[in-house]
């Protein structure tokens, strides 16, 4: 499914998806389920997780500076902290957003 419209609006990021559904996420929500290797890490081929230690995000992890569009599959956040490597699919915005 695809977005229509991706805005921020207080602080959620509102998505009116093409099927005429509208999903409301929370961006300390979207932050904190950061897909990227450093965030959620990643498997090695045993299976072995790596990840980064666990940090403390301050308030500008949570403050939306631009979404970029990432070939017609999903978007990628800036965050105002600078941090930018997380690719998140529209399926897995559905799955934030509870409606998958």
């Amino acid at each position: 499914m695809q977005p229509l419209d991706l805005q921020t609006i207080g602080n959620e990021l509102a998505i009116k998806w093409a099927d005429g559904q509208e999903s409301f996420i929370p961006l300390e929500a979207l932050r904190r389920h950061c897909p990227c290797a450093g965030c959620k890490g990643e498997l090695d081929i045993l299976g072995n997780l790596y990840k980064h230690p666990p940090q403390s995000l301050t308030p500008k992890a949570f403050e939306l500076v631009r979404l970029e569009r990432v070939g017609g599959y999903a978007i990628q956040p800036v965050w105002a902290d600078g941090h930018g490597t997380g690719i998140y699919s529209f399926e897995y915005l559905l799955h934030l957003a509870g409606q998958k």
